[in-house]
């Protein structure tokens, strides 16, 4: 079975690397925070490396230890968590490439099983969800700390539990957590209810912004480099964006551009039929049915929204 493959190789490795996907969200970090703290408890030292990630997650326990890079060429184990493909990995791809042995453990529909041994579940609604099951069967205590970091993957990848793949399993899970003194109403507060001055600036540029399209089944909005500098953005403060547009009545499919250092990326969010996914993967990217997205498009906004709207009108009703 592949975790008790996973667990054969952890127990071999003296050197192992965690790591997560691009502009990293809370399912991401509370991942590879929990899998660290995890290892401790199995005995093991890791790094987790993470080259940025948003201010929100600062309270994370652990969150202090997490590198931006690391001086080691070779590890024994790496562990890719949360990303469906090696590709998004971005700076961190060094790092699993050049390890002995290859772990990927993940819930995208996308995910192309890039590793050695992959414990991938598409119908679990977060990572972290995956990691609980993962620690149970390795008989890990679930510490406090480790649970923290569960939920706030839990939580941040079902949208505060309102996402279609929540399942009884999830609140089950949550439940456990809570009666080992998780605090679950508090890192929901520490996640979606604290918001920067510059983060509610940058909303609303963008959704002064905001068009719909295709009788108001589209919502489109996007942010420049410029407008982040304008109002002092830090990463992350961009997170939310594309929801706001699919929460709108009558939108299916909401848009967001976002221009980077190194092209564009695009968020696309539906509600209740496009799969999302398979439109990212025409243009490099992936994700889930309903939440996907691609990074690094080559072009201006213009011609990068003209193209991904030509293929969402397809997939419209």
């Amino acid at each position: 079975m592949t975790l008790d493959n996973i667990l054969e190789e952890i127990n071999k490795a003296e050197k192992i690397v965690i790591v997560v996907h691009e502009n990293p969200d809370g399912d991401a970090i509370g991942s590879a925070l929990a899998m660290k703290l995890a290892l401790k408890e199995l005995g093991k030292e890791a790094d987790a490396i993470i080259p940025e990630f948003p201010k929100t997650f600062e309270f994370l326990p652990g969150i202090e230890e997490v590198k931006k890079e690391s001086d080691i060429e070779e590890y024994d184990l790496a562990i890719a968590l949360d990303c469906g493909t090696i590709k998004l990995l971005n700076g961190c791809a060094k790092y699993f490439d050049n390890a002995k042995v290859k772990v990927s453990i993940d819930h995208h529909s996308s995910n192309t099983m890039f590793a050695d041994y992959n414990y991938v579940n598409q119908d679990a609604p977060a990572c972290a969800q995956l990691l609980l099951v993962m620690f149970n069967y390795f008989k890990i205590d679930i510490t406090k700390e480790i649970g923290t970091c569960i939920v706030a993957g839990i939580i941040t990848d079902t949208g505060g539990f309102r996402y279609e793949g929540v399942t009884a399993e999830t609140f089950r899970f949550v439940a456990d957590l809570c009666e080992k003194g998780i605090k679950v109403s508090q890192v929901y507060s520490q996640v979606f209810a604290s918001k920067t001055k510059s983060k509610f600036d940058l909303h609303k540029i963008a959704i002064d912004r905001l068009e719909f399209l295709e009788d108001g089944k589209i919502a489109f909005t996007y942010i420049t480099k410029a407008d982040e500098e304008k109002v002092d953005a830090k990463n992350g403060d961009y997170d939310g964006i594309v929801e706001t547009g699919r929460d709108i009545e009558g939108v299916e499919v909401s848009v967001f551009l976002r221009e980077t250092d190194k092209g564009i990326k695009a968020s696309l969010r539906s509600k209740n039929y496009v799969n999302v996914s398979e439109i990212a993967m025409m243009f490099g990217g992936g994700g889930h049915l309903r939440a996907a997205g691609c990074s690094n498009m080559q072009g201006g906004i213009e011609q990068i929204k003209n193209q991904i709207l030509n293929r969402v009108r397809c997939y419209l009703k």
